[in-house]
């Protein structure tokens, strides 16, 4: 074969056409041009072969040279992942920024994770050990937080030579070999790993633990599970990228895998300077202490925003193979899909709905599909949540990338740009969302929370259904007219979104929540329902069923009662109690005197 020969055709944007390249293949990454621009072949027709390329293509010219790799693209596995910020293809911002300054120069190259840094390296394995595929190697503590597991690469089994002392080395040592089949394979603090494939696993196992935020109106109302997928959509201004920080930063997750894709380039400069000066709730530890951030802001090279969901995606499933719980935030995969448009158009290929390309909904699945909840090759359980938002242009959910996700996640969050006008955060809509993993859920919620959850969360949801129904009589012909039993549905519903489902997240017991109070808090709201109920029954005023103090006590309860004294509860149900036992008892007596 000869490779040498291949140089470019024609150049459109970040789509390159060469000729001469009938010996390479699909896939393949290729270094394009003079400058040595790192590319993707995505198409051959015979000996013409369309080149996707990751860095800017301005000033390259017809007839340069096309490099070869003879490997697809890939990423560099190892320690120095966690605490990083890397752009689309897993290159090092900090180290871009060292070489080249403030702008990102053409023709770095696919430099990854730091070769040169000695990390303190623990050996599990002896000489003669049989090593098999995803077996654990070797430890070194990447972060206070994180301890890397070096696995052998999935596919290798043989046996252990040469085998390193523990001690202090670099990840491109060779601290092992491996006998097999009559070759050797050199075993490093790091593995390749094609990001367009999905890394195996022994088994998929069923979705059935709880993804705890700490959001009142996640957690209980529509919950996402661990190994889950998850969607949040919403227009301009709704709150998707600071509901995603909330998660990142409260979300019971091993590991977090921020995805900034085609984000505005201020929002994401916000995001990079903000997370390494958070404190891990948890831990007390910088929270990148846990965190891998991906940063692909709008105005870089749109076929590396592409790259880049998959390259988060691996690095994710890289993590779950140690055992590790990864949750991943995709902020946006509209900005992706419409790098899928930019490039599609440039291939002149036959545009879809909107003119985003046909295989839109495959490519869709093809990234939510490797989230889970899987047993390891080393016989440890792991997983990947991914929650993906999605910036439908104005607010349209009915646009393509929506409803194409909504086919694809259990749970659809949609954020709501009234209630996120009214300052009602976060800005999830009770009536447009939903969640498919509550059912899942079901034994999870009765053993580690109580049995009655999932009755009472249906009770609620009940009433704010109604409560929307009657606020359209309400809109024509005013509260007035309704029934006493309808007004206080109302009135509850009013106490279910400003007690329950808004949290602030700037308070220091609401911003997050345990579960355990979350229930307790839903138990005193449905008590006061059922009380009130029971009052209007007894031909009870509702000018007294409704005491504004007692009703805006239990809306403040998220502020007075602790996360860790949960005693002011039944303070509360007291209080309930006493003030319709008194009602009650004074209307009785009226009624015995007439």
């Amino acid at each position: 074969m000869n490779k040498e020969l291949a140089v470019t055709l024609s150049v459109n944007g970040p789509v390159v056409k060469a000729q001469n390249m009938q010996d390479f293949q699909v896939r393949e990454m290729v270094m394009v041009g003079d400058k040595k621009l790192l590319g993707e072949v995505i198409s051959l027709d015979e000996s013409t072969g369309t080149i996707q390329v990751y860095e800017e293509t301005e000033g390259l010219k017809v007839g340069e040279k096309i490099h070869p790799t003879d490997k697809p693209l890939s990423l560099t596995l190892g320690p120095g992942m966690i605490g990083n910020i890397f752009d689309g293809i897993q290159r090092p911002l900090k180290e871009i920024e060292r070489i080249s300054g403030e702008f990102i120069a053409e023709g770095i190259g696919l430099i990854s994770i730091d070769m040169e840094k000695i990390w303190d390296v623990e050996m599990i394995i002896k000489e003669g050990d049989y090593l098999s595929p995803g077996m654990i190697y070797a430890y070194v503590q990447e972060s206070d937080l994180i301890l890397h597991k070096l696995m052998v690469p999935p596919e290798i089994s043989g046996e252990a030579k040469n085998v390193l002392p523990s001690g202090k080395y670099n990840i491109d040592t060779n601290v092992a070999e491996v006998q097999t089949k009559g070759t050797t394979i050199n075993l490093k603090l790091y593995q390749i790993w094609p990001v367009r494939t999905a890394r195996p696993v022994a088994m998929r196992r069923p979705i059935e633990k709880l993804l705890i935020t700490g959001q009142r109106v996640l957690d209980i109302f529509f919950p996402i599970a661990k190994g889950g997928t998850a969607a949040l959509p919403g227009g301009f201004g709704t709150g998707k990228t600071m509901t995603q920080h909330q998660l990142a930063k409260w979300s019971d997750a091993d590991i977090i895998v921020y995805i900034g894709c085609g984000e505005r380039g201020n929002e994401m400069t916000e995001v990079l300077e903000d997370f390494p000066k958070l404190i891990d709730p948890k831990s007390n530890k910088p929270l990148m202490d846990r965190t891998i951030l991906i940063a692909n802001t709008s105005n870089m090279p749109v076929a590396a925003r592409e790259a880049s969901i998959y390259t988060g995606i691996t690095i994710a499933e890289y993590y779950r193979d140690m055992g590790y719980h990864v949750a991943i935030m995709a902020d946006s995969t509209s900005r992706w899909a419409e790098a899928l448009r930019e490039i599609s158009g440039r291939l002149e290929e036959m545009p879809a709905e909107e003119g985003y390309p046909a295989y839109l909904p495959s490519r869709l699945a093809q990234f939510y599909e490797r989230a889970g909840y899987v047993e390891t090759l080393n016989n440890q359980e792991g997983s990947v949540t991914i929650i993906g938002a999605v910036s439908p242009p104005g607010g349209d959910f009915s646009e393509p990338v929506t409803e194409n996700t909504k086919r694809f996640v259990n749970a659809f969050l949609a954020l709501d740009k009234k209630l996120a006008y009214a300052r009602h955060y976060p800005a999830v809509g009770y009536l447009t969302s939903y969640s498919g993993y509550t059912k899942l859920l079901e034994d999870y919620y009765a053993q580690e929370v109580a049995e009655d959850l999932l009755p009472i969360r249906e009770q609620m949801m009940s009433i704010l259904g109604e409560e929307e129904k009657l606020n359209s009589i309400v809109q024509l012909v005013g509260e007035d007219v309704l029934p006493d039993d309808q007004r206080i549905t109302i009135e509850i519903a009013k106490v279910i979104k400003r007690g329950f489902l808004q949290q602030n997240a700037m308070h220091k017991d609401d911003t997050f929540v345990p579960l355990k109070k979350q229930y307790e808090m839903l138990k005193v709201i449905k008590h006061l329902n059922d009380r009130a109920i029971d009052a209007q029954k007894k031909s009870i005023p509702l000018s007294e069923i409704k005491n504004p103090k007692l009703f805006e006590d239990v809306i403040k309860m998220k502020y007075t009662v602790p996360n860790d004294d949960l005693s002011r509860i039944d303070d509360l149900h007291f209080e309930i109690n006493s003030y319709y036992d008194m009602i009650i008892e004074k209307y009785s007596n009226r009624k015995d005197v007439i």
